[in-house]
């Protein structure tokens, strides 16, 4: 992984973390303005994070309200 996306992905988890504990979600927008006009690249990776960590965080909300409701659990790592 490059620096740049170290970063980006970095940026994404402590932006997504800090919308949860604001309860906006005006601010990925916010912050992706900011990286937009300054450099496309980490613009980029940024929201690639953003959507990545976003889609893993709802595909594990379905998957344990499945489980949930069947009574099961997945083994632990």
């Amino acid at each position: 992984m490059d620096n740049f996306e170290e970063l980006a992905e970095r940026l994404a988890l402590d932006v997504l973390a800090a919308r949860e504990e604001l309860g906006t979600d005006q601010l990925v927008q916010e912050i992706a303005d900011v990286l937009e006009a300054s450099s496309s690249t980490m613009h980029e990776a940024f929201m690639t994070a953003v959507r990545v960590h976003t889609a893993e965080a709802r595909a594990r909300g379905v998957l344990n309200a499945k489980l949930k409701a069947a009574g099961k659990s997945l083994p632990e790592r």
